[in-house]
């Protein structure tokens, strides 16, 4: 058992590396072929902050852990809003400025409830199972792909700068291939390590894998939109820290779990619903907090009741 909690451990430490190398030195090497600042700031960054969820799930899809698969992107979610956004706002009240957040929050939202829709087929249409198949897979793609599209376009042709990222210097084209291929290890060992460990602890102490995933695991794969918030709340970029949050939840929806059913489809049990409800609700807390009132702000007294709903779901979730 200790033994599986060092992995464990180590697993996380390896794809939060790797997640970090791989974004700076796909950053450089893009910047060195002269793609826009904008470009990079809103895929490789983007795709890189969702990287750990993304490479832990394709590993439970390709063996099979249904469970894994639908907590974690769930428990990701969950925690963004409520644990990360909760954080976030409580070191600095958060205000939305940039139109494309305006619109990526009602997306998110609208994203929750798909996943309701595309779960809930016994009740829906009556099935045996409920199940997110690979054509239903292949439509979250083609959500992601449009969502990507629209967005480059509207932020290449805005005036707004709020999204640019920093590119990292000393980064020749050989080193930064050279990086991506070690960040791109650090991934695949952390993922495998993260999956197999998460598994055997889960077993050892009785737990659903469901359970492992919407807590240990999402966190831990969490941890770099969790470092790019706090951060960011820290130099009063307030609006990267919403748009880090809420765009992961975007990638979570459309490309993890749309990727993880194409590779197997995702059977989802009935106590997932508490979770893919957990998820609406966080959604929508947000949308209102952020679209009513003054300001377009996250203020920290909505801040502390966001943490202290994702205090309490986690208790609920350890003791039921």
């Amino acid at each position: 058992m200790i033994i599986s909690i060092i992995l464990l451990i180590l697993g996380f430490v390896l794809l939060v590396f790797g997640a970090e190398k791989l974004v700076d030195a796909a950053s450089a090497l893009a910047a060195n072929f002269g793609i826009p600042n904008i470009v990079i700031g809103l895929t490789i960054v983007a795709f890189g902050t969702s990287a750990p969820e993304l490479v832990v799930n394709i590993f439970a899809a390709v063996s099979g852990s249904s469970e894994m698969v639908m907590g974690n992107v769930l428990g990701s979610n969950i925690f963004n809003v409520l644990g990360i956004l909760g954080i976030s706002a409580l070191i600095y009240p958060l205000t939305v400025k940039s139109n494309t957040t305006w619109i990526e929050i009602p997306l998110s939202l609208l994203a929750a409830v798909l996943i309701w829709i595309l779960a809930n087929d016994i009740l829906l249409d009556y099935q045996v199972v409920n199940l997110i198949s690979r054509s239903e897979g292949l439509v979250l793609i083609l959500f992601f792909a449009v969502f990507l599209v629209y967005n480059i376009t509207v932020s290449k042709s805005s005036q707004e700068t709020e999204e640019t990222v920093e590119i990292p210097l000393g980064y020749t084209t050989t080193k930064s291939i050279l990086w991506i291929m070690v960040g791109l290890a650090g991934l695949i060992i952390g993922g495998k390590l993260i999956v197999d460990n998460a598994v055997e602890i889960a077993k050892i102490f009785g737990m659903s894998e469901r359970l492992i995933g919407l807590t240990i695991v999402s966190i831990g794969t969490s941890l770099p939109e969790l470092a790019t918030s706090v951060a960011a709340v820290r130099k009063k970029k307030v609006d990267i820290a919403i748009g880090n949050v809420v765009g992961s939840n975007i990638f979570n929806t459309f490309l993890i779990l749309g990727l993880s059913s194409i590779i197997s489809p995702v059977q989802v049990n009935q106590a997932s619903n508490l979770d893919i409800i957990a998820n609406i609700l966080a959604g929508l807390l947000l949308f209102l907090f952020i679209f009513t009132g003054k300001g377009r702000a996250l203020e920290r007294w909505e801040g502390g009741l966001l943490l202290a709903l994702y205090i309490g779901y986690l208790v609920l979730l350890v003791f039921t």
